[in-house]
């Protein structure tokens, strides 16, 4: 059966037709990735087949500049395959999102010699890049040596540093007071990636801790010194995060009502009382589904906006404002928030649409709610609402953190 989301009226930009292959590559994976996805997700642990093959699509290079040897996708298009993936594995396409995040901070903090370095050798070698920035987590320090500096501590939180090849750092320079942001490979002498994650949700993200200990940081790895002003353009990073988030918790809702649609259609049974033979012919049942509708349209529709609008400040590079990139980060915060909403509350009410057999553990349609409840606990969503709570009252944009 097909999904609704194949028919729903949602214009797109055009696809350049080069990268239209993006979409049926993510699309083919994303079924293959549903075959295993709810037997993965009670076992947890780390999905090393499964991140291969997200290896061997190609799809790792789709947001690399084609003249670094990349696919120099859009920043809609990256988006539209990391919803597509999160129909299907929301943990993987976690892993994958964070990826592009960190080849996107290469382009934000690195120089020119840094960002053609680094970006031609994740082509070449097909490198998949984990993340260790926690930003609130200052555990790690970066201690001054002759050719950099010397990193010691524990990062937490720190998604698809499992199974990485390369990872960018975030380290606490305490005689400037300021962090330092780095690129290292994964397997240098003195990094120890601990797989300890053990939530109940998006099990397979590979979001535990990393150690360093005594770990050479070369200054030629270091993208932003500490004590280096950020730039409105290096503030986008953050957006980024955001807008990946937003659309996972999307695919997320997405997948969730695709489950409980084709449920409803194929396996319930109408309530008695209702008076007709087929659980779809309800008007309960529809009125309830139309309620459902309204929470994930208006979701889609300013998800696929604000990514238009990080295409246009992200290309902008260097030359980005401040103003700019405040609207943007409101764009951003309006699609989370709705991205949140209809994440929570579509996995949630689609049992009460779908009834007691759908929560055997043999449809595992828990997992969506689980997925969605704990990525929705990154950072608090009322911040967002306090931001956009001023904007609509007096203009102010977000002030520029690691989450806003």
């Amino acid at each position: 059966m097909s999904s609704v989301f194949l028919h729903a009226a949602r214009p797109q930009p055009p696809v350049p037709e080069p990268l239209q292959d993006a979409i049926r590559i993510a699309t083919k994976l994303a079924a293959r990735l549903a075959e295993t996805a709810n037997a993965r997700d009670q076992a947890g642990g780390h999905a090393a087949q499964e991140r291969e093959w997200l290896r061997e699509s190609g799809l790792l290079t789709l947001s690399i500049p084609v003249e670094f040897g990349g696919q120099g996708a859009s920043w809609p298009l990256v988006y539209q395959v990391i919803r597509i993936l999160a129909r299907a594995d929301s943990a993987l396409a976690h892993v994958f999102g964070f990826h592009h995040l960190q080849l996107a901070g290469l382009q934000l903090y690195g120089s020119a010699q840094q960002q053609r370095r680094l970006l031609a050798l994740t082509v070449d070698e097909r490198l998949f890049w984990g993340n260790a920035l926690n930003p609130l987590d200052k555990r790690v320090t970066a201690a001054d040596s002759d050719d950099g500096f010397t990193l010691d501590g524990i990062k937490s939180f720190s998604s698809g540093s499992v199974g990485s090849d390369w990872l960018t750092v975030s380290a606490w320079h305490a005689p400037t007071q300021t962090a330092l942001i780095a690129a290292l490979p994964t397997r240098q002498d003195g990094v120890t990636v601990q797989a300890d994650w053990d939530a109940f949700g998006q099990r397979q993200t590979d979001s535990g801790n990393v150690h360093f200990q005594a770990v050479a940081l070369p200054r030629e790895l270091v993208l932003q010194a500490p004590a280096q002003a950020a730039t409105p353009q290096a503030t986008v990073r953050s957006q980024i995060a955001q807008l990946i988030m937003a659309n996972l918790y999307l695919g997320i809702a997405e997948g969730a009502f695709e489950a409980a649609r084709h449920y409803t259609d194929e396996q319930a049974k109408a309530w008695f009382a209702s008076g007709v033979a087929k659980a779809t012919d309800d008007p309960l049942v529809q009125h309830r589904y139309g309620q459902l509708w309204l929470l994930l349209r208006p979701a889609q529709v300013l998800a696929d906006a604000a990514a238009q609008e990080l295409e246009k400040v992200f290309r902008k590079g260097a030359l980005v404002t401040a103003r700019e990139r405040g609207l943007l980060a409101v764009a951003v915060a309006e699609a989370k928030c709705l991205a949140h909403k209809a994440g929570l509350e579509i996995s949630s009410q689609m049992f009460e649409l779908t009834g007691a057999r759908s929560t055997s553990a043999q449809y595992g349609f828990d997992r969506y709610w689980r997925n969605v409840r704990v990525h929705t606990l990154h950072d608090p969503i009322d911040y967002k609402l306090r931001d956009l709570g001023r904007f609509a009252l007096n203009g102010t944009v977000p002030e520029p953190t690691a989450y806003s």
